[in-house]
């Protein structure tokens, strides 16, 4: 065996040890930060829960050790969460084409309705759910026992909605909702020409409020019911507009803007506390806005949030539905709820 053969070897083993080392150091940093993902139905970004502050205010809504529970998973695509006093909890899974009662204790979760991509919910102020039933497209009403349902709205001027996306409660006792055409039933055609922001009145009447926005999604009312948000998943904005007497809106205008990338998710679902701070759905987590429209900070979720509501006997608890989970955080703030206040 020469010198030079034994040379060889050296740096041979040198070369290998120092591959090796590059190659722990790289695995620990992937565990660190780890897996990264596209997102999309049923996946998630795998980001650690993080209270993001930029402004203090942000702190008089969220302790700072305030911690993430995950409540329930192993669903398709979860949405809208509507909390009971019974200590359960509304969720719909649009994968799965069910809507489910969660246990807010315990976590356990119970079919309850098997409903072509049940989408938002909300109580009226009779306390009966209301969805909105992409693949039927309508607003439905369940009955008591969630076993089956009567179709509230479904048709405008003649023409069939598009896809009912979420659902509130106006401070008059109307019922508002969003109907983009992003659930739009395969292989079913837009009979409107336009995606609207709409009102059932007391009577049934349906009215068309609005028909600017590229894709509304997510609404919500002033604690004073003088304003209704509502946000557009296209344009990565939230409007707000005045609210009349007679229902209608007046002076649209830009609230604020949620960008992020494309794989980072859209704004979404939102709720308000009573003191008109929002909380809307955006890219990474749960976007906290004052009301003046200065974001305070963001609420990072592990898995893609899609809707959010306030529950729990002080209204105290946001449980989020986030991509395959839902989960809950305890708040400073106490949530806004439409139907309580509803005429």
């Amino acid at each position: 065996m020469t010198n030079n053969h034994l040379s060889f070897r050296s740096k041979h083993s040198w070369l290998n040890i120092v591959i090796l080392k590059v190659a722990i150091t790289a695995l620990a940093l992937l565990l660190i930060a780890g897996p990264a993902h596209r997102l999309g139905h049923g996946e998630t970004n795998k980001v650690a829960f993080e209270l993001q502050a930029i402004t203090p205010e942000f702190w008089t809504l969220f302790d700072r050790k305030a911690q993430l529970t995950k409540l329930a998973s192993g669903f398709g695509f979860t949405e809208g969460p509507v909390w009971d006093s019974s200590g359960y909890l509304w969720v719909s899974d649009e994968t799965v084409n069910k809507i489910f009662k969660v246990n807010t204790s315990t976590g356990q979760k119970r079919e309850i309705i098997s409903l072509g991509d049940p989408d938002g919910n909300t109580y009226d102020p009779q306390h009966r759910l209301l969805d909105c039933a992409s693949v039927l497209r309508a607003i439905i009403r369940l009955s008591p026992d969630g076993k089956s349902y009567k179709i509230v709205v479904d048709h405008y001027q003649g023409k069939r909605l598009n896809s009912p996306n979420d659902v509130v409660v106006g401070p008059d006792g109307a019922i508002y909702f969003t109907d983009p055409t992003a659930d739009l039933p395969r292989g079913q055609k837009q009979e409107l020409s336009f995606k609207g922001v709409y009102r059932i009145a007391l009577d049934g009447q349906l009215q068309l409020l609005t028909k600017e926005l590229e894709d509304p999604n997510g609404l919500a009312f002033s604690p004073d019911g003088t304003k209704l948000y509502v946000d557009d998943s296209t344009e990565r904005n939230i409007h707000v507009y005045d609210l009349n007497a007679n229902g209608r809106l007046s002076n649209g205008r830009i609230f604020g803007t949620e960008p992020g990338g494309p794989e980072d998710g859209v704004p979404d679902g939102m709720k308000i506390d009573r003191n008109g701070n929002l909380y809307v759905v955006g890219p990474r987590g749960i976007w906290v806005w004052s009301p003046n429209g200065l974001h305070l900070g963001t609420v990072i979720v592990p898995e893609q949030p899609a809707n959010l509501a306030w529950g729990d006997p002080d209204y105290s608890t946001l449980y989020i539905t986030a991509t395959t989970s839902v989960y809950k955080l305890r708040t400073r703030a106490h949530g806004f709820v439409p139907y309580l206040q509803a005429h």
